[in-house]
């Protein structure tokens, strides 16, 4: 487990390289395996995120052990909801990038991505020749009803991915290199297809 927590450490510094995870904002989480959810904690710096900074949380998104009082990040409940409503997942990521955000001003309910050969970074997509719709949900602070969002949209959630209104993206697998593939996928298409509408 320490090698798997040093490895998305490692993820979450270069994506902050990347500008994706501004100031201390974003957050991740994995499932060890006893299916324990550890999940990053509050305020850290994700320049200097280590393996240390994750605590374990229940399946309501409390701190356990010896992390009871240490504070999760504010959207814990998310984590813990993906991972009831896609059990096969192992890595959650999220991201605060700007191609995604502004995508999620131009579109209502979704994102829909078509002819791109990069679609096929998403599991089970196997042709460009096809259409990727990624759901767009409003922003809110309250956790507790977003999570109400995802459950009644599972079905909208088809590529192991999402995008918040003006807040960044979540993106899942059933690893780290999975998980890494489908956000860096749905990032990828979010700049070129922003950049295309400039261009009309």
């Amino acid at each position: 487990m320490s090698t798997l927590k040093e490895q998305i450490a490692e993820t979450i510094r270069n994506y902050h390289q990347r500008g994706w995870s501004p100031a201390t904002s974003t957050n991740y989480s994995f499932l060890d395996e006893n299916t324990t959810i550890w999940v990053s904690r509050s305020g850290v710096d994700k320049s200097q995120f280590s393996a240390e900074d994750f605590i374990t949380v229940d399946k309501n998104g409390r701190p356990t052990g010896k992390y009871a009082g240490v504070k999760p990040s504010a959207e814990t409940l998310i984590h813990c909801v993906l991972y009831e409503l896609f059990p096969e997942t192992k890595v959650i990521l999220h991201s605060h990038s700007v191609f995604p955000v502004l995508m999620s001003n131009m579109y209502q309910q979704e994102v829909p991505f078509e002819g791109y050969e990069v679609q096929k970074g998403f599991a089970g997509e196997t042709t460009h020749d096809a259409t990727v719709r990624i759901p767009v949900f409003d922003n809110t602070q309250d956790m507790i009803d977003f999570a109400r969002t995802l459950r009644s949209n599972q079905a909208r959630i088809r590529h192991h991915s999402f995008i918040m209104r003006k807040h960044g993206t979540y993106a899942w697998g059933t690893s780290l290199f999975e998980a890494k593939r489908h956000l860096e996928t749905l990032e990828y298409l979010s700049e070129v297809q922003y950049r295309n509408v400039l261009l009309k």
